[in-house]
């Protein structure tokens, strides 16, 4: 009578190194710790930190638009006279130089120069913004389909602990005569079937968290483990509501709009610069020899007017024209991506919807199969259910944990696309 005690017990013994790599880890990271270290170590963003960095640095200096060119030199000239009062005169004579010159040019296009500069301070850092919040929605679905696969992981561990016991006991049954050869043959398929799919998953998964681990700087030989859960709740996305409140705000709308802003002043620079009268200012000192009583100083002033960028069909009259032309064109872009945009906010709060009908199918999917498997288990020990009909029945039951498993996962998804697609933090949608 002990003896089925003690396969069991022998069983559990030889199942214990294949759970312990699962269960035994030298760093956890949460969510958190995730994003940080992702963003931290995130080369794109370095990049684009750099350029942000040197915007703002243009930003900061407006005052070198109209900052004057300054200018100097240093020189030595010689000198041979053919002819002095003496007659035939061979010297050479070195005269030094020195000069200083600074000069200034303004026109009505600078205004519109510098607010350009700004606003291109301003697109950089709106950039830099939606590829920091890319990366960390592009991370939290990276995480939590680490966190599926590992209870994946559970699930495929727990068949095969089901068909090694299924196994132990068949092989019981088949020495005391109540159960055929097949019935042993098959469990035994069953069980080796068992071990391979967690085998196999296992070492998927072990690529995918090496992968995971140098996005975040981590050595792919760390033992780690991923602290989280994947909890969802329904979320009654309201298309409309969402399309008026939030598309405004979407980076690439307002990229769009800073865009057309960005032409418009570029237009104006260059009808200002090109049609509105210019003043320059310029003035210079120059020392011969440096000799103080030679020094010369003067200075200038123009006052440019421009006359053939008015004559219609000239090249700089076709350029102002090619820069209104670019206006409309941005225009129309913004148009068309904010049509394409509310029809993304569309279809993902529809698909957000059937997705939930789905996860509800897969709960009771899930019900029935569990029930289906005791019943069939209950039948086999009766002998009125074969044992391929029981191995049916636990790899139902297989599937759909798997289902409700990845039917989750895809409902969280959406949640981060549609949170995406919003410009807003997947908790607050959540909320």
């Amino acid at each position: 009578m002990r003896r089925p005690c003690f396969l069991i017990v022998f069983l559990y013994m030889g199942l214990l190194p294949l759970f312990r790599p699962l269960n035994v880890f030298s760093l956890t990271l949460s969510l958190e710790d995730v994003l940080e270290m992702g963003i931290e170590n995130s080369l794109d963003l370095k990049k684009s930190l750099i350029d942000l960095s040197g915007a703002e640095y243009s930003a900061n200096r407006l005052w070198s638009e109209v900052f004057p060119a300054i200018s100097g030199s240093v020189g030595i000239s010689y000198e041979n006279r053919l002819f002095s009062d003496d007659g035939w005169d061979s010297n050479v004579e070195g005269r030094p130089s020195a000069g200083f010159g600074m000069s200034l040019t303004f026109n009505a296009g600078i205004p519109y120069a510098m607010r350009n500069i700004r606003l291109a301070y301003q697109t950089r850092l709106l950039n830099y913004e939606d590829a920091r919040n890319q990366l960390g929605i592009l991370l939290t679905k990276n995480f939590y389909s680490l966190i599926a696969d590992y209870e994946n992981l559970s699930v495929l561990a727990d068949m095969l602990n089901l068909a090694q016991l299924q196994h132990e006991r068949n092989r019981v049954g088949f020495n005391n005569g109540l159960v055929g050869q097949l019935t042993l043959l098959q469990s035994e398929l069953g069980m080796e079937n068992a071990r391979y799919n967690l085998s196999a998953a296992r070492s998927a998964y072990a690529t995918r968290m090496g992968d995971f681990l140098a996005q975040l700087g981590i050595t792919g030989d760390t033992d780690a483990a991923l602290e989280g859960k994947i909890e969802i709740a329904r979320v009654e996305a309201d298309a409309e509501h969402l399309i008026r409140e939030y598309l405004p705000r979407r980076p690439d709308i307002v990229g769009r709009r800073q865009e057309i802003q960005r032409l418009e002043n570029a237009e104006k620079q260059t009808s200002f610069a090109g049609r509105a009268p210019s003043l320059s200012l310029s003035a210079q000192w120059r020392s011969s020899s440096f000799d103080p009583f030679s020094d010369s100083l003067g200075g200038s002033a123009t006052l440019n007017i421009p006359i053939d960028p008015w004559i219609p069909g000239t090249g700089r009259s076709q350029s102002i024209r090619s820069a209104r032309h670019a206006i409309d064109k941005a225009k129309l872009d913004l148009q068309s991506a904010e049509d394409a945009a509310a029809t993304q906010i569309r279809s993902l709060a529809a698909n957000l919807h059937n997705s939930w009908d789905s996860i509800e199918i897969a709960r009771l999917s899930l019900s029935v199969a569990e029930r289906s498997h005791e019943l069939t288990e209950q039948g086999f020990r009766n002998g009125t259910v074969n044992s391929l009909t029981l191995e049916d029945a636990r790899n139902n039951l297989a599937n759909a944990r798997q289902r409700l498993l990845q039917s989750e996962l895809s409902y969280f998804n959406m949640i981060l696309d549609i949170s995406a697609a919003l410009n807003i933090d997947w908790k607050d949608l959540m909320r």
